[in-house]
């Protein structure tokens, strides 16, 4: 099945790329990357990729700049040599939320990263919980979103077995993702409306929903600064809600992220590896990390076979 497949990955994420590999039984092509003294990017692809189907596994999370550089030169790179199609896969998109103009004068840069990835050299994309699902229509490569949804699904099922648990969306934004979560939870479902002061800055004001007696889970894409959780975690603990824990695909966890969590009454805070932790994140006792290798793996095989990749939707 896996004569004319290679999987490729760039230096963001190389645990969830080891993980897909070993899910795949495929070991990842030999590829190297480096940065001359100025800081120019250098890739040279150690193997023979002549006619086969080529998967680059590369999250643009932090350094956001230093990784999508890295995705376009090696791209570039495999197409130069030959790859009969070539499958970009990003776990996680960064610029993703730059993704309309919300003042006059500003960039909509997830279109000019769209159009940088295109013109590399892509045959098709690959993503996991965009932040904004419009960017797909920013290709015209084909586009398979995936969702995290079947892994969450099944750590919290066994989690919140037997709980009066309420699924919260943070804004108005995640209310279709929460409905899904607490429909297949038998869960409730609670809506905070939350008034955007600044970039980074958020104050959550009320909540449309019953919380009270509850067990609470904030459900969101990604967590940032972590600014929105704990004002959402504190609103909702001030309504009589008995826990609060926090699931998420994508941990930015940028800025004072970190000792806002800690310093939180968060119970546990539930994210996946599409973005490497760092070492301080790896050690906290509130964070729980679910791999989406399988998910992810599971894609790329369906893809190379030609099957649907659909049914992995929950």
């Amino acid at each position: 099945m896996l004569n004319k497949l290679k999987i490729f990955a760039g230096n963001s994420n190389p645990l969830l790329a080891a993980r897909i590999s070993e899910y795949l039984n495929t070991p990842l092509g030999k590829c190297t990357i480096k940065k001359f003294s100025d800081g120019e990017v250098f890739v040279d692809i150690g193997e023979s990729v002549r006619g086969t189907d080529v998967f680059v596994i590369q999250s643009t999370c932090p350094p956001v700049n230093d990784n999508l550089v890295e995705l376009l030169v090696t791209i570039d790179a495999l197409k130069r040599a030959s790859a009969q199609s070539i499958t970009a896969v990003l776990p996680y998109y960064g610029y993703a939320r730059q993704d309309r103009k919300v003042s006059p004068r500003v960039p909509i840069t997830a279109k000019l990263v769209a159009d940088l990835i295109q013109v590399s050299g892509v045959s098709r994309m690959v993503s996991m919980e965009l932040h904004a699902g419009q960017i797909q229509g920013f290709f015209d490569v084909p586009f398979d979103h995936l969702f995290a949804a079947p892994v969450h699904l099944e750590y919290l099922a066994k989690k919140y077995k037997n709980k009066d648990l309420v699924i919260i969306s943070p804004d108005a934004g995640g209310v279709e993702r929460a409905r899904a979560y607490a429909k297949r939870l038998n869960a409730s479902l609670a809506i905070i409306d939350k008034r955007r002061t600044g970039i980074n800055e958020a104050k959550a004001m009320n909540i449309i929903g019953e919380v009270q007696g509850k067990t609470a889970l904030i459900l969101d894409d990604l967590i940032d600064t972590a600014g929105t959780l704990t004002e959402a975690t504190l609103a909702v603990l001030n309504l009589g809600a008995t826990d609060v824990s926090a699931c998420c695909t994508h941990p930015v966890f940028s800025g004072p992220a970190f000792e806002r969590i800690e310093n939180s009454a968060l119970t546990e805070v539930i994210v996946t590896d599409t973005i490497p932790l760092s070492e301080k994140f790896k050690n906290s006792q509130k964070i729980k990390v679910i791999s989406a290798a399988p998910i992810l793996g599971e894609a790329i095989k369906r893809i190379f076979e030609h099957d649907s990749v659909s049914t992995l939707f929950v």
